[in-house]
């Protein structure tokens, strides 16, 4: 079992610390729509990527009421 040997102090355990704290996100404005987006994804609200179309987006889905 692992015993320390000398007490760590307040400083030293926060500065090896310092390196562990998240980074905030980086969105950024799509091409096509304006809206933000994660870098190097592909655009949630209009499925462009890098100016292509890569997914096709439907505004509204239809459902009958007797299928649901």
């Amino acid at each position: 079992m692992a015993v320390q040997q000398n007490k760590v102090s307040k400083s030293r355990r926060n500065n090896r610390r310092a390196h562990d704290a998240l980074v905030a996100a980086n969105p950024q404005e799509c091409e096509n729509c304006g809206e933000l987006k994660r870098p190097h994804h592909v655009c949630p609200s209009c499925g462009h990527y890098a100016s292509r179309e890569i997914v096709a987006m439907t505004d509204d889905i239809d459902l009958d009421e007797d299928a649901a």
